[in-house]
């Protein structure tokens, strides 16, 4: 039993030094073929040139002047900044507030009676003292109305809202990103909605209810270091309207009554507000009128996350690694000629002959082209983020901000990216035995369904979004830091550059395809001649 034992521990061994041994091989191998090493180069000059070549052609800047007509320095944004949220997220933060300044622990209590809007069809907004007066009835789906706790009026401060709204009932939503969901159904005279806000120290807690008797809990939120002294009170907002031809501003009017601050001392009356009016652009002015216990409450805007494909202005931070596809395509035809050349060239025979092992040789060649194209890719990839963002910003771009471990996973996610493609080109290659007709299928499943579905968007979106779900192209999601929110009207398509699916759950995709390939590539290995 013993010298059993010790048998199998040495075979074990054996064979462990046998693959080490063979990955020095196919290393060899591939870095004295001076070709390939220089593609290698390529793929991350091309990755790096062709990014930052990408980030500092959209010039969206106003080029200052002196008196004389010269250029006074580089462009600045056309634009107004983008707020940025307390999670450190781009907002949109625009709406109209009627508010008081609320001290110490206490609730806001309201009723909503009422909830309607109109909105431009052809995305225009009148010249003169009426600038809606082309507008349709028309309620925008996550228009928003209700009671509303903040620090403080600027743009991008923190928040807890409850409210009614277009199309998705009540809902509880705080620091732009966050959504519970309350009651149901539209809101109206016969079935108004009760909204309620309680505050116990940095605490913020929801409720609503149907009849203001019987309330229930809908969420609640923490707003580290909420001063004593808070601003709360009633809003409206409607975000753009958006339809298949375009999109245009919008906005929504509420009816309250019964509104009550038990609890919490009160400074000054009720004052109206229209917060980022400057900051949103295409936005309404809004107001309010107050008649006895009730109050009427117009507003436009929105309270919420934005991104690349919303209306404000602006470029991801990444937007330079759309060149990603360049070194991407040198990888592949390396991947694909790191083992077709050997039959080419009649060499596999030897190779097999030397390590009968086949679907270990096939093992080492994917180790070997895999780590070679992340190197690639991580050196192409790590200067395009930061530089570009440079570049961007140079040209008077507003860049949406991307945290420092974000920018980790994507370049570091772009370079898996490059190492999955070419292993599953390698597998093709195995497969097919033929450069050509290897390259063309990879390069059809990866790059093409890409600029097919995302730059050239010459598909429709549901084709489109299918495609980026099943097939290798969906690997390019790893590269998208700006998520999709499900209570924001953006346009979350991959027109606009989202994806489908979440980052990682892509690049699961690609190593899923790569991972079939190399099993029946081992498996056509062992049953075909050499």
């Amino acid at each position: 039993m013993s010298a059993a034992a010790t048998q199998e521990r040495s075979g074990t061994g054996t064979e462990q030094d046998s693959f080490g041994r063979l990955l020095h091989a196919e290393w060899t191998k591939f870095r004295t073929v001076r070709g390939w090493v220089i593609a290698m180069v390529v793929a991350a000059a091309v990755t790096a040139g062709v990014g930052l070549y990408a980030a500092s052609g959209p010039q969206a800047g106003c080029q200052p002047v002196t008196p004389s007509g010269q250029p006074a320095g580089p462009p600045g944004p056309c634009h107004p900044s983008v707020p940025v949220g307390p999670g450190g997220e781009a907002v949109s933060d625009s709406f109209y507030f009627v508010h008081q300044t609320l001290r110490g622990n206490g609730s806001i209590t309201v009723r909503v009676t009422s909830l309607t809007g109109r909105y431009s069809p052809n995305g225009g907004i009148a010249p003169g003292p009426d600038p809606a007066k082309n507008f349709v009835a028309g309620i925008q789906s996550w228009a928003k109305a209700g009671i509303l706790i903040t620090p403080g009026t600027r743009p991008g401060s923190p928040y807890a809202a409850m409210m009614v709204t277009g199309h998705h009932g009540v809902r509880m939503q705080d620091n732009y990103t966050q959504d519970a969901p309350g009651l149901p159904g539209a809101v109206s005279a016969a079935s108004p909605r009760w909204l309620r806000l309680v505050r116990a120290g940095d605490t913020l807690t929801g409720y609503d209810s149907a009849g203001g008797t019987r309330w229930t809990l809908v969420g609640s939120a923490s707003l580290a270091g909420l001063p004593a002294a808070v601003q709360a009170g009633l809003f409206a907002a409607s975000p753009a309207w958006v339809s298949g031809e375009g999109s245009g501003p919008s906005e929504a009017t509420a009816i309250f009554d019964h509104l009550s601050t038990p609890g919490a001392r009160s400074a000054g009356g009720w004052r109206g507000q229209n917060v980022g009016a400057d900051e949103q652009q295409g936005s309404l002015p809004g107001g309010f009128h107050q008649a006895g216990a009730a109050f009427t409450v117009t507003g436009s805007g929105d309270i919420a996350p934005t991104g690349p494909g919303s209306v404000l202005p602006g470029k991801p931070a990444d937007d330079g690694l759309v060149a990603a596809f360049a070194g991407l395509i040198v990888v592949i035809v390396v991947g694909v000629m790191f083992i077709t050349a050997e039959y080419r060239r009649g060499l596999i025979r030897a190779t097999f002959t030397a390590s009968p092992g086949r679907a270990r040789v096939l093992a080492a060649k994917a180790v070997v082209i895999g780590l070679a194209s992340f190197a690639a890719g991580l050196i192409g990839a790590a200067p395009v983020v930061p530089f570009g963002e440079r570049l961007l910003r140079y040209h008077g771009n507003y860049v949406f901000p991307m945290s420092a471990l974000t920018e980790v996973r994507v370049v570091a996610g772009t370079a898996a990216l490059l190492a999955v493609a070419a292993v599953f080109a390698l597998a093709a290659g195995a497969i097919l035995r033929h450069g050509a007709g290897a390259i063309t299928v990879v390069l059809a499943l990866i790059v093409v369904t890409y600029f097919f579905s995302v730059p050239l968007a010459v598909l429709p979106a549901g084709a489109a979004d299918w495609l980026l779900r099943v097939t290798p192209a969906a690997g390019f999601a790893i590269q998208q830091y700006v998520p999709a929110y499900p209570q924001v009207n953006n346009a979350y398509t991959p027109q606009n550059g989202y994806f489908p699916l979440a980052p990682w759950a892509g690049l699961a995709v690609v190593c899923a395809w790569a991972a079939l390939a190399l099993c029946l590539a081992a498996v056509l290995l062992r049953r075909r001649d050499a």
